[in-house]
């Protein structure tokens, strides 16, 4: 059972007399979260409708068999854009949350049992390159180097701007250009980094946000310099423990989270969002609507085809979508001391396997993994002498026509021998809970149109302004948050789609 409130409690909420214009959000993964704090801020009385029976979207808890399982990100960078919220609410982060710091940040384990440990140590990074190719070490640094200035243009300066028209785009073009960002990740890497594995080391990044490295604008360097300058962090308690924390917040500011509450339309009339009709056959009228679902499940499922010109279903079909995600959670009645919190634990194949995953839309025989072992952190998200793991496969969307009903078990038992004959001996007797998501349940469970787990994939034309915009293009009134809008996926991307948000919604007082 979830831990999390599922009830509508309204006891603490405003009264039903509230004058303030009305703001209802579609969702509460980080991004809806993040956006219900900050437009209640500015003065709006707020409600959220998530779908499920409780919060976090892709970021909800599995609780099973005395394991906690975070279900999605668990990868936190950029910790000062958390701390904005509770400031708002008047409150200081490190009160609520506890974040340990990873070290290393990652291993990277390579199929012939080689591994590189990434860090944010520039002495402990030359180290471990040195294992591979002293020569690499310059141009490690030249990379770095590039990277600083891809944050600083392409987060700081881009980040939180809406890219709501036309000149927002033309006003960036220097700072495109100055990225290098026609070229993509795995091209700039290549151009610093000579060894082949130092290259995957260095590129395999925008897999974290759903994109393929030899794809992705290279303005993606830019997530090594958040690394760097920030670090890489998990919380205590899992991911779970900051949603939890920013459903108190909330809580504490009298906006509603309505659970197993299911949009089935946003009411338009006369080109203007006026509320949201709910599965149940209620509506809730509305001021301004806000959806943290999929940007393109948003407008494909859930606005009208009349009411969209920019957004209409080719256009939407003909995106190109992020990979799917196959993840198996299991918990062991052993602990890996030898495993580190976060490890990829990668397969014989690299551009290759991207190459099916990506383009060809193929479900291949080989994999590469993401394991997470967070009590490697915490011990307490699994029963003592126990250890709580997900693996995350990479695998392509639904476009590929995977039966994977038929075919996740399979998956899973390939997964599991690799894994046994690799980093966790043993395994196959050590196995006590396990549970399984495809792409499919994404698309189901999750509204991820073609299952894709980060909505369209971050090319150069299909991010800033080439991204559904945080202003609707199509309904007045609409706007966007999340990972399938600007700036994109990762939870330092969603969260800067609510402050992206702040600079396009009017303020309440607009309302009078």
């Amino acid at each position: 059972m979830n831990a999390f409130r599922t009830t509508d409690d309204r006891s603490h909420f405003a009264p039903a007399s509230d004058a303030r214009p009305k703001a209802v959000v579609i969702g509460s993964g980080f991004g809806g979260l993040a956006a219900a704090i900050r437009l209640s801020c500015k003065g709006y009385d707020v409600e959220v409708f998530e779908k499920l029976d409780g919060p976090g979207g892709r970021a909800y808890v599995h609780r099973q068999d005395g394991f906690t399982f975070d279900a999605g990100p668990t990868i936190i960078t950029a910790p000062f854009l958390l701390e904005e919220l509770w400031t708002l609410c008047g409150r200081r982060f490190s009160d609520d949350v506890d974040l340990r710091e990873m070290a290393p940040f990652y291993r990277i384990r390579f199929d012939d049992g080689s591994f590189f440990d990434y860090s944010g140590d520039e002495a402990a990074m030359c180290d471990q390159i040195a294992k591979f190719d002293v020569e690499d070490i310059e141009g490690y640094k030249r990379l770095m180097d590039k990277a600083e200035l891809c944050r600083k243009l392409g987060f700081e300066e881009m980040g939180s701007i809406a890219f709501d028209s036309i000149k927002d785009l033309i006003a960036a073009l220097p700072s495109f250009a100055r990225m290098g960002a026609w070229r993509t990740i795995h091209d700039l890497v290549a151009q610093h980094i000579k060894h082949p594995k130092l290259r995957v080391v260095m590129s395999f990044h925008p897999l974290l946000i759903g994109g393929n490295p030899f794809s992705v604008t290279a303005a993606y360097a830019l997530i090594h310099s958040l690394e760097r300058n920030w670090g890489v962090h998990s919380a205590m308690g899992g991911t779970g423990a900051i949603v939890q924390g920013l459903v108190n917040l909330l809580r504490q500011r009298g906006v509603n989270i309505r659970y197993n509450a299911a949009v089935q339309k946003i009411r338009v009339i006369q080109n203007q969002a006026k509320g949201l009709e709910l599965a149940s056959g209620e509506f809730v009228p509305a001021d301004i609507v806000v959806s943290n679902a999929d940007s393109a499940w948003t407008y494909r499922y859930l606005v009208d085809a009349e009411h969209r010109t920019h957004w209409t279903n080719r256009r939407i079909d003909n995106g190109r979508y992020s990979m799917g995600l196959f993840v198996w959670y299991f918990g062991t009645s052993k602990t890996y001391p030898d495993v580190p919190h976060h490890m990829m634990v990668l397969g014989p194949r690299y551009k290759e396997l991207l190459t099916d995953i990506f383009k060809r839309h193929k479900l291949a025989e080989d994999f590469s993994l993401y394991l997470h072992r967070p009590t490697a952190t915490d011990p307490s998200l699994a029963p003592a002498g126990c250890d709580t793991f997900y693996a995350l496969a990479p695998v392509p969307h639904l476009d590929s026509g995977t039966d994977w009903p038929a075919l996740a078990e399979r998956y899973r038992q390939a997964i599991a021998r690799v894994l046994e004959a690799s980093v966790l001996p043993g395994l196959s007797g050590a196995v006590v809970t396990s549970k399984v998501t495809t792409p499919k349940d994404f698309q189901d469970r999750l509204w991820s149109y073609k299952g894709a787990g980060f909505g369209l994939e971050p090319l150069l034309l299909q991010s800033a302004w080439f991204r559904p915009h945080n202003r609707s293009e199509d309904v007045q009134g609409l706007y966007m948050v999340g990972a399938s809008t600007h700036p994109g996926a990762g939870v330092p991307g969603v969260l800067m789609s609510a402050k992206a948000l702040e600079t396009v919604v009017p303020h309440a007082s607009s309302f009078a």
